[in-house]
């Protein structure tokens, strides 16, 4: 039986970020330091093949520091945390390594530098996800307010809407917090916002890239978890950018081919978290199935790398 032709669009940049590449080599070297049993609070990033290929090497996944045994090393996710979480691990004379994403660690001193200025904060984000729960805990409670969507500035009640600040969660779609911003800023004109625009350089990447190869595609396949916010962001965007069918999967078997059935040219990208393998193994799925041709949509090239914190890289 003959394959039928299929235009394959990989977009680029795609998966791995120097923050998500950062906080799992700090797993690896941990365990090579220390030895197994290494403890992470929470998934080290939002990737279930990630988290299980380090817990195969000896890392135990924990929600909560209580769960950690004061005698082995705890290693914060690149999500960061509330200010209390190293506090606690400080007073229980804990050995911790924070794997916070430097960029995320970067909002954190933004909301920490307008506090100490007298400023209320005002932070755009999704209620529960880990990066909104550590930058909102680096303040007092009450210090910082959440907004998710547009209509939610509408009911904001600050202190005083003269003492306003804003900063975002680094994982947002691009156009929807530009839509939050002018609202908060057509509300509250005095609002302080960021010196430069606190979501990642990987997050507004890969959703460019999403947008050049979405128009040009029947489907749209994004390589993520459903926990990841930036893989999230991904298949909306697509589904904005003009692609019919826009789907999250975290492997090959996830592939809903029903759905697939007569197209001619699919885009395939990954969320941050996501490792070029599951890529790769999502492209041979569709090779077994059609006559592939693919082609490469790079918007742009990325070459960030950020250094493991110092007590990894002294002798034990």
């Amino acid at each position: 039986m003959t394959k039928p032709d299929l235009t394959l669009y990989l977009a680029a940049p795609r998966g791995f970020c120097a923050g998500v590449d950062r906080a799992i080599k700090i797993v690896e070297m941990a365990l090579e330091k220390w030895g197994a049993p290494v403890y992470v609070r929470h998934e080290i990033v939002h990737n279930r093949y990630v988290v299980d290929g380090l817990r195969a090497k000896g890392a135990v996944f924990v929600e909560e520091l209580e769960e950690c045994p004061e005698d082995r090393p705890v290693i914060f996710s690149a999500h960061g945390v509330p200010k209390s979480v190293p506090a606690e691990a400080n007073r229980r004379d804990m050995i911790y390594v924070d794997a916070t994403c430097p960029l995320v660690s970067k909002v954190h001193m933004e909301a920490a530098r307008h506090h100490d200025n007298n400023l209320q904060i005002v932070m755009i984000g999704h209620a529960g996800h880990p990066e909104t729960i550590g930058t909102m805990g680096q303040l007092p409670d009450g210090g910082v307010l959440l907004v998710e969507t547009v209509a939610d500035v509408a009911t904001l009640t600050p202190r005083d809407p003269e003492k306003l600040a804003f900063v975002t969660q680094t994982t947002l779609s691009v156009d929807d917090t530009v839509e939050i911003v002018a609202a908060l800023k057509s509300r509250f004109p005095n609002i302080v916002g960021p010196h430069k625009e606190d979501i990642c350089y990987a997050t507004t990447n890969r959703q460019e890239a999403v947008k050049a190869v979405a128009p040009k595609s029947d489907a749209l396949l994004v390589v993520g978890a459903p926990n990841s916010s930036n893989s999230m962001r991904l298949v909306d965007v697509g589904a904005k950018a003009g692609c019919n069918y826009a789907q999250l999967v975290q492997r090959a078997d996830d592939i809903d081919w029903r759905a697939l059935d007569g197209i001619r040219s699919i885009a395939i990208t990954a969320g941050a978290s996501a490792p070029e393998e599951l890529v790769t193994e999502v492209v041979d799925a569709f090779r077994a199935r059609y006559n592939v041709t693919t082609e490469m949509v790079e918007t742009a090239q990325e070459n960030i790398e950020f250094k493991v914190p110092r007590v990894l890289r002294m002798p034990a």
